[in-house]
């Protein structure tokens, strides 16, 4: 099963467990957070939503907060010893699409459980 989500002026065809980057959200790195904006549910019988599914909604897990990649405006004007430079980073949300949930349901799945690291023994 599949479903196409708006969020951020974009949408994004998205499936369980998909990992992917959207504008800020806000919720707390760990929780999990519902998007309503549900556009296709998609699967053996595909429902259209005019102009979203009613009911539905995809249960995520925020991964991080961080800044995409400087983007740089440059202007010069030839001969007059006038030049502009403006630089910008936008604020993205790492995901985790945890599940797809239709006729109002509540996310029945939590935040994974982090693995933890384990320190190399020296080798003797």
């Amino acid at each position: 099963m599949f479903a196409v989500i708006k969020t951020g002026g974009k949408q994004y065809r998205v499936v369980p467990d998909d990992v992917l980057e959207v504008g800020k959200i806000e919720g707390e790195v760990g929780s999990i957070v519902q998007l309503n904006e549900v556009l296709v549910l998609g699967g053996d019988t595909p429902v259209l939503g005019v102009p979203t599914v009613a009911g539905a909604s995809v249960a995520v897990e925020v991964l991080d907060h961080k800044r995409g990649p400087k983007v740089i405006a440059f202007k010069k004007r030839r001969r007059k010893n006038s030049r502009r430079k403006r630089g910008y980073r936008d604020e993205i949300t790492v995901l985790r699409i945890s599940e797809i949930l239709t006729d109002n349901a509540k996310p029945t799945k939590g935040p994974r459980p982090k693995k933890e690291k384990v320190a190399k023994e020296a080798a003797e």
